[in-house]
């Protein structure tokens, strides 16, 4: 090799790989420095596009989780209330047995049903004021489609999501509200009945007798003013030998009549709602207030299959979360051992480098001994 003086070739070649180690050293500093491997698309490009998008399913799948838990706090409030409820209905079906025994008169009886309207009006001011986050939960508001718990990374509705759906539970919807202005004509079914039964009377010839003699006063009066009267008072005449037979038939009719009056009785109550100041109104309410209960335990047995369900995909969510993390990790992450090693080489082999390039740059002063 010639020795020149316009270019040093070595010191160019020992600064070229003082340059290139340097950057190792660079990139060694930075991923031990950031916990890392790849610290930017330049690291690995494919890497990172993988990475990505496995952070973000690792982001969602830690809301989703969250989602889920607030789900279950939803749930647990609504049947909280529920049980609340169940007693309210529970002290509600015990007042109605005591009103239906024959021990108690009327007066007394409308004690229990003052108590028992306090119970209704609870249950449904507990319906009407329990929400979660500002939502009602068991006013009707969620009932139908029902409140979307999301908790998947997509949108697909046998994976990423399902609905809670509560009925409405208020004393009304339950049917066991007290009855309003029908009380009266329930109690009077009840007392035409009762009368029926006693006597062995027609129930349909009470009322059809009520209802003659309603149609004699009419007939009469038409006959004063006249002649047409005579058809009319006919008629009359043979509505009376009708009702007149109706009210000699045998004791199995009228006890058919007055059984078919407490079916009407029955009927009443259910579409008007329940009274406890009768013998007869309690005893049907029993009835009602069953059938109140069972709506309501369906309620809650379905959010509570819901909170198991959403349990179970918490435990699911947190297993695919942490995997995903894991696969995450291996791409990402840095491996501290191995990257601390390639830094040590890396140190050595710049400062070589540097010792290299100093030794190089001193070569060059050769030529002045032969210039003198």
């Amino acid at each position: 090799m010639s020795l020149i003086i316009n270019h040093n070739m070595m010191a160019m070649n020992a600064a070229r790989n003082l340059g290139t180690i340097y950057n190792r050293l660079a990139v060694s500093t930075q991923r031990l420095s950031s916990g890392l491997r790849i610290n930017s698309a330049a690291d690995d490009a494919a890497g990172l596009a993988v990475r990505e998008l496995q952070r973000a399913d690792v982001a969602v799948l830690n809301q989703g989780i969250r989602n889920a838990g607030d789900a279950i706090s939803m749930i647990q409030t609504a049947e909280g209330a529920l049980q609340v409820i169940d007693e309210k209905l529970i002290r509600m079906k015990e007042l109605a047995e005591q009103a239906a025994t024959g021990t108690y008169t009327d007066a007394q009886r409308q004690i229990m049903q003052n108590e028992y309207v306090e119970m209704s009006n609870e249950i449904t001011r507990i319906a009407n004021a329990t929400d979660f986050n500002g939502q009602k939960l068991i006013d009707g508001s969620m009932s139908g489609t029902g409140m979307k718990i999301h908790f998947g990374t997509g949108n697909d509705s046998t994976e990423d999501y399902y609905y809670v759906s509560v009925g409405n539970m208020t004393a009304e919807s339950l049917g066991v509200a007290i009855g309003g202005g029908s009380q009266a004509a329930v109690a009077a079914k009840d007392s035409v009945a009762s009368r029926a039964a006693a006597s062995g009377t027609s129930y349909a010839s009470i009322a059809s007798q009520a209802s003659l003699a309603s149609q004699a006063s009419v007939a009469s009066r038409a006959a004063i003013g006249t002649n047409a009267s005579v058809t009319s008072q006919a008629a009359v005449a043979s509505r009376a030998s009708v009702a007149s037979l109706a009210a000699r038939g045998s004791d199995a009719t009228g006890a058919a009549v007055a059984s078919r009056a407490a079916v009407a009785s029955q009927a009443s109550v259910a579409a008007t709602g329940v009274i406890l100041n009768t013998q007869h109104g309690a005893q049907q309410a029993l009835t009602v207030i069953d059938t109140a209960i069972n709506t309501k335990d369906s309620g809650r047995a379905t959010l509570g299959a819901v909170q198991n369900r959403l349990e179970n995909t918490i435990t699911n969510l947190t297993i695919q979360a942490e995997n995903t993390q894991a696969a995450e990790s291996r791409i990402s992450d840095v491996d501290i051992a191995e990257e601390m090693t390639e830094f040590t080489k890396n140190n050595i082999m710049a400062q070589a480098a540097t010792s290299m390039l100093a030794q190089a740059n001193s070569i060059t002063q050769l030529a002045l001994k032969l210039l003198g």
